[in-house]
């Protein structure tokens, strides 16, 4: 094999490599290329996750808001109640002395 020879083999050979790469390449930027369609979809969705977030957001600040609200109502209802049964026992009591007191001016008259 001359010089001449082995110079032409090997070009065809790298040509051959050239050509195996390149087809490999347009194939797989083929296969995963991304479609504008595609890119409209991922758009779409990031926008309704956005709003999902943002709705999530809201619904967590007013759950928040009104679980405050009726803590602190459940709070004041609490003390009243308190409150109403301090007066309900010194009511009783009340009541109480003011029937011994009459069985005892009954018992004395």
């Amino acid at each position: 094999m001359s010089g001449a020879e082995f110079i032409a083999a090997t070009a065809a050979i790298l040509f051959m490599a050239f050509l195996a790469g390149w087809f490999t390449h347009w194939l797989i930027s083929r296969i995963t290329r991304v479609t504008r369609s595609d890119m409209d979809d991922l758009d779409k969705m990031a926008q309704e996750l956005h709003q999902a977030e943002e709705a999530h957001d809201q619904a967590t600040s007013y759950f928040q808001q009104r679980e405050s609200e009726l803590t602190n109502k459940l709070r004041e209802t609490e003390a009243e109640l308190e409150a109403a049964m301090d007066g309900l026992r010194t009511s009783r009591a009340e009541a109480e002395d003011l029937r011994l007191h009459i069985e005892r001016m009954n018992r004395a008259s």
